[in-house]
C-alpha cells in the first residue's frame, strides 16, 4: 500500500506544470444562439433514413443512432469535429489537464499492482481530439523511472477518420502514416512525441492481445440503445417512423407486437416503466472481461449514467445546447445515460467490478485537491489560475459534473487475491504488522475507489 501512496504523492507533486491553449477558449468565446453553417439540416441523412423506413418499416432507436452517428459516409462522428468551443459538446480532458493526469496515475498504479508486467499496452476507446491521451502520455513520460524497463505502447480505437487525423496531429505531429489496406489490423501507425509506438484501430478485435489498461471516457453513452415501454400488453419497443401528418419530420412510435429485442433484452422482474438497453455496450464489456481474464490488465470507464435506475435519458446536443433527437439527423450528437448495473450483470463473475461511484469521489480519492494546489502554486498568470479553479469546480461540483458522471472499473480477480499461504521452503512477500509480527502482504487498494490519505 505504501508503494501506491508514494506513487500518488510523487505524481501529484512532481508532474510538471503545463498550461495549454485549451485552457483559454472559455475566456474569449461565448455561445451563440444561432446555428453555425456546419449545422445546416443534413437532408442527405434524412433522405437516407426515410428511404430505409419506407422500404422496411419503422426502425429501432438503436438502428437510428447507429446510422446517424457512425454511418460510414454520412455519420455525425465520421464527418464532424464535434468537440470543443466550436463543436457540440466539451469533455473533461478539455476542461482541465488534471483530469487526464489523475487517470494516467491510475493506469500506472494498476500496472504496478499487477506486478509490473514487461508489456504495458494503453488502450483508449473514442479518444476525441487526443487531449486525454496527451495528458496521460505526459504522465508516462515523467514516470519513466517508475515504468522501468516496461515496453509501453499506445492503442486507440477510433471509427472516425476525421478525429483520428486530429489525434495523430496532436500526439505524433507528422510522425504517422495511414495504411490503405482494409485487411491490416491498424489503419494508422506512428510514434508519439514522447517516443512511444502508437496505432489506430476500428475495433477492439483488432487491438493486439496482451496486458492492457483500457480506458473508455464518454464512449459507452454514444453506443446505440433500444428503448422499451411497459404497456398493459407487456413490454413494447419504441421505434422511429415518418410522421404521417408531416413527411418532413420523424416521430417515435410504439410497436403493437413484441419484437425480438423486447422479448430478449428486458431483465426479469424489471420494475421500471421505461427502459433503455445497450446490447453493443454489453458486447464490449464481454470482450474486455475475456481479455482481462486471459491477458491481465484492467478497464476504467467514465461516463454519465446510473446504476439501473434511469428511464428516458436519450437526448441530443448541438452547439452546446439540448437538441431534439429526431430533428435534422446527422447534425447533432446523440447520447443516453449508461446503465452501469446492466454492464455489471453482463460482466458476471469473470472479473471484479468496482463502482459506479461519483466522479467527484473518484477524483478526490485520486488527490485532485492536492494537485490543484500544486498547479496554483506554480502558476503566475491570474487568468490561468482562475481557469484552473473553474475547471476544478466543473469537474467536482455535485450540481455540475461531480455527481452526474460516474466511474466504473473491471479488474482481474488475481489482482485482488492475497498471496498464497507460506509453504515450507518457499518465500512469500511479507511485511511487519502490529507488534512486529510477520504478515503476508495484502493486495493494493484500487486507486480512486478507495480513499488514500497522505
Amino acid at each position: 500500500m505504501r508503494a501506491l501512496y508514494v506513487l500518488k504523492r510523487a505524481c501529484i507533486q512532481q508532474i510538471a506544470f503545463t498550461c495549454t491553449a485549451r485552457w483559454r477558449w472559455t475566456q474569449s468565446r461565448s455561445f451563440s444562439n444561432t446555428i453555425p453553417e456546419k449545422h445546416a439540416p443534413n437532408n442527405t441523412m434524412f433522405k437516407h433514413l426515410t428511404s430505409k423506413i419506407k422500404a422496411t418499416g419503422p426502425i429501432s432507436v438503436a438502428e437510428y443512432m447507429r446510422e446517424v452517428l457512425t454511418n460510414p459516409v454520412l455519420g455525425y462522428y465520421v464527418k464532424n469535429d464535434m468537440l470543443g468551443a466550436d463543436g457540440d459538446f466539451i469533455t473533461s480532458p478539455e476542461i482541465s489537464q488534471i483530469f487526464g493526469e489523475l487517470l494516467g496515475i491510475w493506469c500506472v498504479s494498476e500496472w504496478m499492482a499487477a506486478g509490473k508486467p514487461k508489456e504495458f499496452q494503453f488502450v483508449e476507446f473514442g479518444p476525441g481530439r487526443g487531449s486525454l491521451a496527451s495528458d496521460i502520455l505526459r504522465v508516462f513520460s515523467q514516470l519513466q523511472v517508475v515504468l522501468g524497463g516496461a515496453t509501453v505502447s499506445i492503442h486507440l480505437v477510433e471509427v472516425s477518420p476525421r478525429l483520428s487525423e486530429l489525434q495523430a496531429r496532436s500526439l505524433t505531429g507528422d510522425r504517422n502514416q495511414v495504411f490503405a489496406s482494409e485487411n491490416a489490423p491498424a489503419y494508422r501507425q506512428g510514434t508519439t512525441s514522447t517516443g512511444l509506438p502508437i496505432s489506430w484501430y476500428r475495433s477492439l478485435d483488432d487491438v493486439p492481445k496482451g496486458f492492457s489498461i483500457y480506458l473508455a471516457h464518454e464512449f459507452f453513452d454514444a453506443l446505440p440503445i433500444h428503448k422499451f415501454q411497459k404497456t398493459e400488453r407487456g413490454w413494447r419497443e419504441m421505434m422511429v417512423d415518418i410522421d404521417p401528418e408531416d413527411a418532413a419530420r420523424l416521430r417515435f412510435v410504439l410497436v403493437p407486437a413484441p419484437t425480438l429485442a423486447s422479448s430478449t433484452l428486458i431483465q426479469a422482474g424489471e420494475s421500471r416503466d421505461h427502459v433503455e438497453v445497450c446490447p453493443e455496450g454489453a458486447v464490449v464489456i464481454q470482450k474486455l472481461s475475456t481479455r482481462i481474464v486471459e491477458d491481465g490488465g484492467a478497464a476504467l470507464m467514465a461516463d454519465y449514467g446510473h446504476d439501473g435506475t434511469g428511464t428516458d435519458t436519450f437526448r441530443g446536443f448541438r452547439g452546446h445546447k439540448p437538441h431534439d433527437v429526431l430533428s435534422a439527423p446527422g447534425t447533432a450528437d446523440l447520447t443516453a445515460d449508461v446503465d452501469f448495473g446492466y454492464l455489471r450483470r453482463t460482466a458476471g463473475d469473470q472479473v471484479a467490478c468496482f463502482g459506479p461511484i461519483a466522479q467527484r469521489t473518484f477524483l478526490q480519492n485520486m488527490g485532485i485537491d492536492t494537485r490543484l494546489q500544486v498547479l496554483l502554486r506554480n502558476c503566475r498568470d491570474a487568468s490561468t489560475r482562475a481557469q484552473l479553479i473553474r475547471g476544478f469546480d466543473m469537474l467536482t461540483n455535485p450540481v455540475k459534473m461531480g455527481d452526474r458522471f460516474k466511474f466504473f472499473a473491471l479488474l482481474n480477480h488475481n489482482r485482488l487475491a492475497p498471496p498464497p499461504p507460506l509453504e515450507k521452503g518457499k518465500l512469500t512477500p511479507l511485511h511487519l504488522g502490529e507488534k512486529g509480527k510477520k504478515m503476508a502482504l495484502a493486495p493494493l487498494p484500487v486507486a480512486g475507489f478507495s480513499e488514500l490519505k497522505f
